[in-house]
């Protein structure tokens, strides 16, 4: 491990020295252009070098042979909602997206085991229930990279979501918004960006107030204690300091205010301090979230030679509070007031060096620490062996923790050009993880990419990936503090969840049948051990990973869209399951008799789904004022997984399938005076007013019911300058 580091830390040393090297006209390559001399006054030169730049750190980290599904901000405008849709959203119409609840999706099938980048660099995932992260507004435009992925990809594989910000030369502007309508919603905006010769920057805030912070758990168009505030702001500043090179800072913050929604009509357990009733839909629990990251990168795009180098750092937090009457005790027994944080710093750096027309080599490391705390204040009954309450007045006990916990990752690849038309990826990283678990792994990555005529791809890959648990999400408790008590766990096995390693196989097809017709056919296998899953155990939304000893995963997805003139279509639909046997961590979570059932029996995980399909259209006519775009979308989902209905298979049930619609119109104006720049759109979601379970309360790991949102209208207005 120390010659890896070791190498590693020589690698990032080298390069400015290299990068000097490099400088030199005759070093130049076709790769690399050979960059134009600028001066910082000179505002065309500034936007040509910003663009190159941008250029040359895209060609740092490509997603050779694996699949990749772009959405850019004039597409995003296009379809219901426009940029005032979450990055949720987004996403769920995406090939072989699964929609859940608590602000989740699953790619291919799996939970979670997504990596989120903001130009090029890892931001670590934050500790939220459901809040997001990232606001779509600060993006130029959001892709999400699935399939086997090359080595410069690792912790997590299900896919990645890369964000990339405008960069260097803004012209003098912004923007101000303001979208509301159903379920008191209000959502202003604003961002401002310019330039000041070589220095551009970009700064966004938004706020969102709404009703519905979290699935309605009742099929009732409007949900009980369930209001949200939501606070998020981006700020980007770059500066280019010369032809070669540029310094980047950015970073942002979400800060999110949830009510728990109640489910009225549940029936009281214990007694409390004489108290044995209690309404429901009273209950009063909240939970906060936040995160703040940043990030400083160095970047030098010369000739043969091109890195990144970038530290960050990120801190998240979230607190969950019950009921201060004492509703969770009556209830369930137990009232549990949590804070879990994280502080993680680290450093990236990425690279390439073109050895010859045929051959680039790609390289870099990760290096991470994370300090993780929690604090857990369990107000709980005693009881007798049979587990009868003893006393109507709680005991408090108080379980903390922490840990310091590192990643390590190294990767070299070589992407060589057998011919003009077949392309081979191949490359190994090593990464390692010191945290609950102290684990290891060299995996191997190749790609093939064949391209017999201009509008035909296929591409063949492996991918041996592993995967870190999230530190974050793990408080691994002192189960006997609470022997006797409410909180005493069926199970008092508790083994350290694991990393997951994975044998991932891709095969796909890319057809351009017609001018804008574009069709694709993907086909994948995965062998998984140690198979990490996700699950909501207790009152706090969030989520506690687990393993499965073994598990496998398979999926089939097409997809096609169609781009000419003002016509914009596309449609997705995905066939995939994935089943995991044998829980060996994090035991206490389950009860003995679904331990004992999946120890011998594959299951499916509760968030496979059999079928997915997304699609939208949206068309763009020149009205004589400006633009006028009306939009339409729609999600399918075949049903996650529920309880058996003859209660023996764990998962073995499946929840009704459904199809939402959203519509939207926008009316974009040109001119003339002030209405330059002005928008006006008005949207629908859940056109038909469908009420559908998202879950419904049962299966391995699931909490309370959520259904997904009734119909709502919205309006919004907008304003460039």
């Amino acid at each position: 491990m120390r010659h890896f580091l070791m190498l590693g830390a020589a690698s990032v040393a080298l390069l400015p020295a290299i990068a000097r090297a490099q400088d030199a006209p005759a070093s130049q390559s076709p790769a690399a252009p050979a960059p134009t001399p600028t001066s910082s006054n000179q505002p065309g030169d500034i936007v040509i070098t910003a663009q190159r730049l941008d250029a040359a750190r895209d060609a740092i980290l490509p997603s050779l042979g694996a699949s990749a599904y772009t959405v850019d901000k004039a597409m995003l405008s296009k379809q219901p909602g426009g940029v005032n849709v979450s990055l949720v959203q987004i996403l769920s119409q995406a090939p072989g997206v699964t929609l859940d609840s608590y602000g989740a999706v699953h790619v291919r099938n799996e939970h979670g085991n997504l990596q989120y980048r903001l130009n090029g660099v890892i931001v670590p995932e934050s500790i939220s229930g459901f809040g997001q992260t990232f606001d779509p507004r600060i993006a130029d435009s959001v892709e999400l990279i699935t399939g086997t992925l090359p080595a410069q990809y690792g912790y997590r594989t299900s896919g990645v979501v890369s964000l990339k910000t405008g960069t260097g030369g803004f012209n003098n502007g912004g923007d101000v918004g303001f979208y509301g309508g159903s379920r008191n919603t209000l959502n202003p905006s604003a961002s401002i960006h310019g330039s000041d010769g070589s220095l551009s920057y970009f700064a966004s805030g938004s706020y969102l107030q709404n009703d519905l912070g979290v699935e309605n758990p009742i099929a009732t168009r409007d949900a009980i204690h369930d209001r949200t505030r939501q606070y998020r702001a981006f700020a980007y500043v770059s500066d280019i300091v010369s032809s070669t090179s540029r310094i980047t800072a950015f970073g942002g913050t979400s800060i999110g205010y949830f009510q728990i929604p109640n489910n009225p009509g549940q029936t009281p357990a214990f007694i409390l301090n004489g108290q044995s009733s209690f309404d429901s839909a009273k209950l009063d629990q909240n939970q906060r979230e936040i995160t703040h990251y940043g990030v400083l990168a160095y970047q030098y795009a010369g000739g043969a030679l091109n890195f990144q180098v970038a530290p960050f750092v990120r801190y998240s937090q979230t607190r969950f509070t019950p009921d201060p009457q004492g509703g969770d005790l009556i209830f369930t027994g137990v009232a549990d007031r949590s804070r879990l944080s994280s502080l993680t710093a680290g450093i990236q750096a990425d690279g390439s060096y073109k050895l010859s027309d045929t051959h680039m080599l790609r390289f870099g490391l990760f290096v991470q620490n994370e300090r993780t705390r929690s604090l857990v204040t369990s107000r709980v009954f005693p009881v007798d062996g049979a587990g009868n309450q003893t006393s109507d007045v709680p005991i408090t006990i108080t379980d903390k923790g922490g840990r310091n916990g590192q990643l390590y990752g190294i990767y070299l690849q070589d992407e060589w050009s057998l011919t003009p038309r077949l392309t081979l990826n191949y490359g190994v990283r090593f990464d390692a993880v010191r945290a609950y678990t102290q684990e290891q792994q060299v995996s191997p990555r190749v790609n093939l990419v064949w391209k017999p005529s201009d509008g035909t791809t296929f591409h063949l890959g492996y991918a041996r990936n592993f995967t870190p648990p999230p530190q974050e999400l793990i408080a691994a408790p002192t189960l006997a503090l609470f022997n006797g008590t409410t909180k005493e766990p069926e199970i008092a096995t508790a083994d350290p969840v694991r990393a997951e390693r994975e044998h991932y196989f891709d095969a796909g097809l890319e057809q351009k049948l017609l001018p804008g017709l574009k069709i694709g056919l993907d086909a994948y296998y995965k062998i998984k051990r140690n198979l990490l899953d996700e699950g909501q155990f207790g009152t706090s939304l969030v989520l506690s990973p687990f393993n499965y000893a073994k598990g496998y995963a398979w999926g089939v997805e097409l997809s096609a869209n169609y781009t000419k003139g003002p016509f914009d279509l596309y449609a997705n639909v995905a066939r995939g399951e994935e089943k995991g046997r044998n829980i060996v961590s994090s035991q206490y979570f389950f009860a003995p008799d679904e331990l004992a059932y999946i120890s011998n029996h594959y299951i499916f995980t509760d968030h496979s789904q059999n079928w997915t399909a997304s699609g939208g259209a949206s068309v763009t006519i020149h009205d004589g004022i400006g633009t006028l775009v009306p939009a339409v979308d729609f999600l399918y989902g075949d049903g996650l997984r529920a309880e058996d209905p003859a209660g023996i298979v764990p998962n073995g049930g499946k929840l009704p399938s459904y199809v939402t619609a959203n519509v939207g119109i926008a009316q974009n104006l040109d001119g003339p005076g002030v209405l330059k720049g002005l928008s006006i759109r008005f949207d629908v979601v859940n056109l038909f007013d469908k009420s559908y379970l998202i879950r419904d309360g049962s299966g391995v790991g699931v909490g309370a019911p959520q259904y997904g949102a009734r119909r709502g209208f919205f309006a919004g207005i907008s304003k460039k300058f």
